[in-house]
């Protein structure tokens, strides 16, 4: 049609969607999504805690995934799990996820503590967690090969807060 400009923003849009499914078609995000969907196989009472992808409103993007391990423990513990596509990241996504993901499990009755393990060279992630009450309570593996650090904040607090 002669004389008609798209509309600029829906161009913007559309990119900004394209790199969040490449994304999405990773080989992070296919491990990821293939081992949640083995998790689902095996017992599809974890849907409601396995990874979902991560859409920014009001524009659809799929901006990362976020979500749980699994369902809580026998100790009520659940652990938390989140990335943002590399085209999204410094805009607030991970704190948006993270404040979900907190919002979610302080709503479970069996959920008592919730935990975040972050690799200890993963400053943006460190940050992430900053503020949201998160308390270090150990480490994983080696610092040399890229040990992890391990945080917990209760379930009551977040509930609190």
């Amino acid at each position: 049609m002669a004389g008609v400009r798209p509309d600029p923003r829906l161009a913007a849009r559309t990119t900004r969607g394209t790199e969040g499914l490449r994304a999405l078609l990773s080989e992070r995000a296919r491990w990821i999504f293939g081992y949640r969907a083995e998790q689902l196989a095996e017992d599809p009472s974890v849907a409601p805690w396995t990874t979902r992808a991560a859409v920014s409103v009001p524009d659809g993007a799929v901006v990362g995934d976020a979500g749980f391990h699994g369902p809580p423990g026998e100790a009520g513990a659940v652990e938390v799990g989140y990335t943002v596509v590399a085209g999204f990241r410094r805009q607030g996504y991970a704190r948006a996820m993270l404040r979900e993901l907190l919002v979610r499990a302080a709503a479970e009755p069996g959920v008592r503590t919730v935990r975040a393990t972050i690799r200890s060279d993963n400053e943006a992630s460190l940050a992430t967690i900053a503020g949201f009450g998160f308390t270090r309570v150990g480490e994983k593996g080696d610092e040399s090969e890229g040990g992890s650090l391990v945080f917990e904040v209760p379930a009551d607090a977040i509930r609190a807060a």
